[in-house]
């Protein structure tokens, strides 16, 4: 089986977090481009992703989407590159615990704040983050704490949550707090995030040429 790596994206996407990811693996990978006029809705990407969303990944044959699951199983994937703690590692716990925080809890209160709903009293027990405030209380607490979120190592985990809360500090969905400053800062000062920003950069300013 083909050990091929393919990558489906916009560069004005989520994408990003997944191009930081890839040149944080360091294995070669051919990169898709797809326009959000017609590409995402084609007969042959929503064979690979029926939602019509990017990214996506295919690798050795298989598909994987959702930028959470793509840095997982890219992680796993390639050991080598050590952005997961080993598997009978007490570090892996946190690992988990905050990479999935970020995919769901970080990403459905943000998003709702943007969206500008908010969950009265009643609804927060309904919501898996309860409210954006303890959300974010939550979050400040986990990058306060140290460097990094599991084991004091760069990971999947702070590659992700990092991401969301660069774009939120960017995009002003984020509440602004010296912890996730200084917590971005630190991330995307490594040379990998550079090398991602620069052939994403390079692609939107072409895109928006043509």
């Amino acid at each position: 089986m083909s050990d091929e790596l393919i990558f489906y994206t916009n560069p004005m996407s989520r994408g990003q977090i997944v191009r930081w990811m890839l040149e944080e693996v360091g294995q070669p990978y051919e990169t898709k481009i797809l326009d959000y006029a017609t590409g995402l809705k084609s007969p042959e990407y929503l064979a690979i992703n029926p939602m019509g969303k990017v990214p996506a990944i295919k690798h050795r044959g298989q598909v994987v989407t959702e930028c959470a699951a793509i840095c997982a199983y890219l992680a796993d994937a390639f050991p080598q590159a050590g952005l997961a703690p080993p598997a009978d590692s007490p570090d892996r716990a946190p690992y988990y615990r905050w990479l999935f925080f970020a995919a769901g809890p970080v990403e459905a209160a943000t998003s709702n704040q943007s969206a500008g709903f908010i969950p009265s009293e009643q609804q927060q027990r309904m919501m898996g983050y309860g409210t954006y405030e303890k959300t974010l209380d939550a979050v400040e607490g986990a990058v306060g704490a140290g460097d990094y979120l599991a084991g004091g190592k760069f990971s999947a985990a702070d590659l992700y949550l990092g991401s969301q809360l660069s774009f939120g500090l960017r995009f002003g969905s984020l509440e602004k707090r010296p912890a996730f400053e200084a917590y971005v800062a630190r991330l995307t000062a490594r040379p990998a995030y550079l090398r991602g920003q620069e052939i994403d950069g390079k692609l939107i300013a072409e895109m928006q040429k043509g």
